[in-house]
């Protein structure tokens, strides 16, 4: 295990224990699991178009705003091995501005990620090396028409060692170092329910416009622009037991061909929740 990945685990260790006895709140989160008929990350296709699963925790360290998340990312076919990624993500969110027009809501975060079957600065036959990177989400739930919710958010990539196939050594003669800058939209409708036993039934619209800074998780050369536009659409469906679940299908529309030749994608997700 990496270096830093324990000294992680430990730092939340210790912040879980001091959280714990400051604290009244207990400890909350979610296990989840989600088929994806393909993985569409950043803009980038990680697994071609093949299938691929995911896996993860999401704890809520006892109210006190921060929260750890762990997951996985497996390729359900041969041929993207090297490319299955663990990300280990540390965060804090919380509010300005409360009951206000401007009310924002904020995230910020740091993520590791990492590539099991590589090593940490990658290899010439499994070039993929580990990454960190570091975001802020900011959102507005009040300054639109009711169920609209605009966001934005900065997202800056480095590969987790100097001198690794995703920086100074990639092939391309790109770095995986660069900016991220993402507008969002949010908007829930709610129809009528879709199941007997469900009045009401709330389809969350989800969409992006992304900004590229250079950001090539895998040493790409990509150019700085415009690169892509994402929309989807989910709902959830409470089955009882703390456990939903949530179909969505997205669209992911590519104006930048260094970063996805494949000009117009079409993928669907099934995930299942269960929260404590």
């Amino acid at each position: 295990m990496e270096k830093k990945v324990i000294l992680l685990t430990a730092a939340i260790l210790l912040g879980a224990v001091a959280f714990a006895q400051a604290q009244q709140d207990e400890l909350h989160g979610a296990v989840d699991v989600a088929y994806q008929s393909k993985l569409v990350w950043r803009g980038f296709n990680i697994f071609g178009s093949q299938p691929a699963a995911q896996a993860g925790v999401d704890l809520d360290l006892f109210g006190t705003g921060f929260g750890f998340n762990v997951t996985g990312h497996v390729p359900l076919k041969g041929g993207y091995v090297n490319n299955e990624r663990w990300d280990y993500t540390l965060c804090y969110g919380n509010k300005m501005l409360e009951e206000q027009q401007y009310e924002t809501t904020y995230r910020l975060a740091w993520a590791y990620y990492n590539y099991p079957d590589n090593p940490s600065d990658g290899s010439a036959t499994a070039p993929n090396a580990a990454l960190q990177e570091v975001s802020a989400v900011l959102s507005w739930p009040k300054i639109c028409p009711a169920g609209f919710v605009p966001s934005y958010a900065i997202v800056k990539l480095w590969p987790s060692e100097s001198g690794s196939f995703s920086g100074t050594r990639s092939a391309s003669g790109g770095s995986a170092s660069g900016w991220l800058h993402i507008f969002m939209l949010d908007y829930a409708l709610t129809i009528q329910g879709l199941l007997p036993e469900t009045p009401e039934q709330v389809l969350d619209f989800h969409g992006e416009l992304v900004f590229n800074d250079g950001f090539g998780w895998a040493g790409q050369n990509v150019d700085n622009d415009w690169s892509h536009m994402l929309l989807g659409v989910s709902t959830d469906f409470d089955l009882g037991y703390n456990l939903t679940l949530t179909p969505g299908i997205y669209e992911q529309v590519a104006f930048e061909s260094t970063v996805n030749r494949d000009k117009d994608q079409v993928w669907a997700t099934l995930g299942l929740k269960y929260t404590f």
